[in-house]
């Protein structure tokens, strides 16, 4: 005979099966997201360009540490508020206070240590990556092997806590200590007083996530600062896809070493520098931009950088054998207000070097630059207040739009309330972004040439004293240069800009004076007509005739300028230049109507020299002249 008894209950907590390991690895999720994001800003150099526009480090990180804290609050709130409607033990016997400490603890310890790693990844998908492997060992690991010393040898567990998330487990294995014994027995779970039980280590998880935090904050901001110094002269050297590498190799054709002898005293260059010697120091206070001998000389491990951007500061920096390369001889120059100056030069020559200078991103070898009075040696963070820079390459947010872009550095030039929404719509229109409504839609899904526009936009917003434009026409299309043209020269009046560009119709628009390098060294200054006369002394003659009628040609031009000299001879076709001394316009059309009678001349034609031929000519001048020493 059966008496009657109570019914057994199957006391089970999912919170409970599951235990700290689960927790753990929640708990970190966003760490992967957040690193990718600083480390994403960094690789696409969009870090780079926010300082170039004034955005100080201080401000950088205590507004995004902010931002992560906010969001990762949200996140926590959300997460125990869930814990605690589905009734998981670990949630209802513990206090929310004790939950609200330890998760606030360990919050700020993840965001100083994201900050810190973040210095050590180039790559965001890697950071993500090593992220995510580092959340599942933190737990699985923290099962294994925490539990096991808690059971032998707690003394070690004060070091295995000085990982993050090992502390982490250890505080969520007290909760899950606690809530199991509620579940199982008449024990209320975990109270402030049992913080101090025999065993109990949330205080130390505590202290130790405590004393990190600032520690983490200190080498983070330190390896920013090291890793920082590494990543812009990689940035300052890498090959850029579009144009000059001024960093690399680019006299290696007969320049390099030897050309450091080359000594060429232009007239217009001596006058220049004397004009800026005389300055005096209301001038100087008064000149956008004054160059003083600025001058710039790679290690050969420095100027060798690019990929392995770490290797060569190593090497620079163990005192590897260092012959060094001049990028940039005693530069001098000022740039008046209200003036639009070119940099011309091939490739290597040393226009980027020269902007990587003047907007802080390389330290100069020798000499010094004054904007708006300010020293580029000492007064950056003043500079970049009053700075605009287009870069050569596009270096924006792929899921912002072209208006939120603009919008965020019109707020770190100052701009506010309707005066920025006024500049936001001024630039958009300006760049022909209104069109079809392309300002409001993600840059990700932008043309190139829509990229550019943006760029050049950007790089006038919160009318800044100082501009710098690194090829800004590149990738566009010619309707959209020539809107582009228009931007720059109605921004032109009060403000001083640098030029670089690879094409002389855009420098013979927009710049005022031009100024030619070659291997590093300025050697030509001077308006564009001024700079086509002086050194354009010579005739272009083309004329294409019929087969068998070469020889003729030869001797027409012998007869026309004995000293001519062919630059183009194909198919029938020929190209010569002819000195202005030895000819004339109305002797080159009289001599080809007398010729007319003896060959077949299908096509002729003469002009002056153009910008781009003399550059050309005056580019091969000086590599020959180099070659020569």
């Amino acid at each position: 005979m059966s008496f009657p008894k109570l019914a057994l209950q199957l006391k089970l907590d999912f919170s409970v099966i599951l235990g700290p390991l689960f927790y753990t690895w929640v708990v970190q999720m966003l760490l992967p997201s957040l690193l990718q994001q600083l480390v994403y800003e960094k690789e696409k150099r969009l870090r780079m360009i926010m300082k170039m526009h004034g955005l100080g480090d201080g401000a950088y990180w205590l507004v995004t540490y902010l931002w992560y804290l906010m969001v990762y609050i949200v996140y926590m709130v959300f997460f125990v508020v869930f814990g605690t409607l589905i009734r998981l033990k670990v949630f209802t016997t513990t206090p929310f206070s004790i939950q609200a400490v330890l998760f606030f603890i360990f919050g700020n310890n993840m965001l100083a240590f994201v900050f810190m790693i973040s210095s050590f990844f180039s790559s965001s998908r890697t950071a993500t990556v090593v992220a995510v492997l580092y959340i599942f060992a933190s737990g699985l690991i923290g099962e294994l092997l925490l539990r096991s010393l808690m059971q032998q040898d707690k003394s070690y567990m004060l070091v295995v806590q000085l990982v993050p998330g090992f502390a982490l487990y250890r505080g969520l294995f007290e909760f899950s200590e606690y809530s199991t014994r509620a579940v199982f027995a008449t024990f209320p779970g975990l109270k402030w007083s049992n913080l101090r039980d025999p065993g109990n280590g949330m205080l130390s998880v505590w202290v130790s996530l405590l004393a990190e935090w600032p520690l983490f904050i200190a080498l983070g901001w330190y390896f920013e600062q090291a890793a920082g110094s590494v990543d812009t002269l990689t940035y300052a050297c890498a090959p850029a896809e579009s144009s000059s590498d001024d960093c690399g190799s680019g006299a290696a054709n007969g320049g390099g070493g030897v050309a450091i002898g080359l000594k060429i005293q232009a007239y217009d260059v001596a006058a220049e520098a004397d004009r800026v010697a005389a300055m005096d120091e209301q001038q100087l206070l008064n000149t956008p931009i004054v160059v003083r001998g600025l001058a710039k000389t790679f290690s050969n491990a420095r100027a060798g950088l690019g990929r392995d951007a770490g290797a060569g500061w190593l090497a620079g920096c163990c005192g590897g054998r260092q012959r060094g390369r001049v990028a940039v001889r005693s530069l001098t120059l000022a740039i008046e207000r209200g003036e639009c100056f070119g940099l011309l030069g091939p490739n290597g020559a040393g226009k980027t070097t020269t902007i990587n200078m003047l907007t802080g991103f390389l330290e100069p070898s020798a000499g010094d630059a004054l904007v708006e009075g300010r020293s580029i040696r000492t007064r950056m963070t003043d500079i970049y207040r009053m700075m605009g820079v287009c870069p050569q390459e596009n270096l924006l947010w792929e899921q912002l739009t072209g208006e939120e872009h603009l919008m965020f550095y019109g707020r770190i030039k100052g701009l506010t309330g309707k005066e920025l929404t006024a500049a936001v719509e001024a630039a958009i229109k300006s760049v022909k972004l209104h069109v079809n409504n392309a300002g409001k839609r993600r840059v990700g899904a932008y043309s190139g040439g829509m990229k550019r526009r943006l760029s050049v936009a950007i790089s006038f917003m919160g009318n800044p004293q100082v501009v710098y434009l690194d090829e800004p026409s590149t990738g566009l299309d010619p309707a959209s240069r020539r809107a582009l043209w228009d931007v720059v020269r109605e921004h032109k009046a009060g403000r001083a800009i640098i030029l670089t560009t690879h094409s002389m119709e855009e420098a013979e628009i927009l710049c005022d004076r031009l100024g030619i390098f070659v291997d590093g060294q300025l050697v030509c200054i001077g308006n564009p007509r001024e700079i086509t006369s002086r050194y354009a002394d010579y005739l272009v003659f083309t004329i294409t005739v019929g087969p068998g009628h070469e020889d003729a040609v030869r001797a027409l031009v012998a007869r026309m300028s004995p000293s001519a000299r062919v630059t183009y001879s194909l198919g029938g076709t020929f190209k010569y230049e002819l000195p202005a001394e030895e000819v004339s316009f109305s002797a080159v059309f009289r001599e080809v109507a007398a010729a007319k009678a003896e060959m077949q001349v299908l096509d002729w034609g003469v002009t002056n020299a153009t910008l781009e031929e003399v550059f050309i000519k005056f580019a091969r001048q000086i590599g020959v002249e180099t070659r020569d020493q």
